[in-house]
């Protein structure tokens, strides 16, 4: 379900980026990707980090590939940084500057119309993914992004909100956004899939967020 006409309109080329951990895409954002990609846009993903606090780098880069093939993005369309600015590490916070230096770079490139990106809140308020929206605001505000390439956001929501899955659907429904995604049926098993790739992530309390989580089934997003 899409309720934000504009989505139609804006963008040949999407880049959904500001992808955390390699699971990030399926994490959060599979039903803004599933959604667009169903609107026949070409999507690309950006991914700041190969995920290698643990040195499983190579694996994680592997189940990355294996999971946006999940969800229709080629390995062509999917670029991973690896580079000492942008460790896979908690403590050391981002360079917002940096990291908008390298997403320009990517945007320009690859003509993109539109980028995806984590609110203020970052959805779980982590360091890391809050520089990334502070990267692509700074962008915005200068007008240093392409003419015609618009900012959708994803709305954090409370923790409540968060673990409510579908029940999650008449708050999304009824607050206010610019943009919203919700997943069919056939939808949310494809992106269980896509997060089923990421084997070396997935303990426990991580298939509880799968079953549990309204970022599987809903994504609620704002223009900049």
């Amino acid at each position: 379900m899409e309720a934000a006409a504009p989505l139609l309109c804006l963008a040949a080329a999407v880049l959904v980026w500001g992808v955390l951990w390699v699971w990030g895409e399926a994490m959060f954002f599979a039903p803004t990707i599933l959604g667009l990609a169903r609107l026949r846009h070409q999507l690309f993903l950006l991914c700041f980090s190969a995920g290698n606090y643990y040195n499983q780098g190579e694996i994680r880069k592997k189940e990355l590939l294996q999971s946006c093939d999940v969800l229709g993005i080629p390995p062509s369309n999917v670029m991973i940084i690896e580079n000492r600015d942008f460790p896979d590490d908690p403590d050391v916070h981002w360079d917002p500057e940096r990291a908008g230096d390298v997403l320009l770079q990517h945007v320009e490139a690859n003509g993109i119309k539109l980028v995806v990106t984590f609110d203020e809140g970052g959805v779980s308020g982590h360091s890391n993914h809050v520089a990334l929206n502070a990267a692509v605001r700074t962008l915005h505000a200068e007008g240093k992004l392409p003419k015609g390439c618009s900012v959708l956001t994803l709305q954090s929501v409370n923790l409540l909100r968060k673990y409510l899955c579908l029940l999650d659907l008449p708050c999304s429904l009824l607050l206010a956004r610019d943009a919203l995604f919700v997943l069919t049926q056939l939808e949310a098993a494809q992106a269980q899939r896509a997060m089923s790739r990421h084997r070396s992530q997935l303990f426990w309390f991580r298939r509880l967020y799968v079953l549990f989580s309204r970022y599987m089934r809903i994504n609620s997003l704002n223009f900049l």
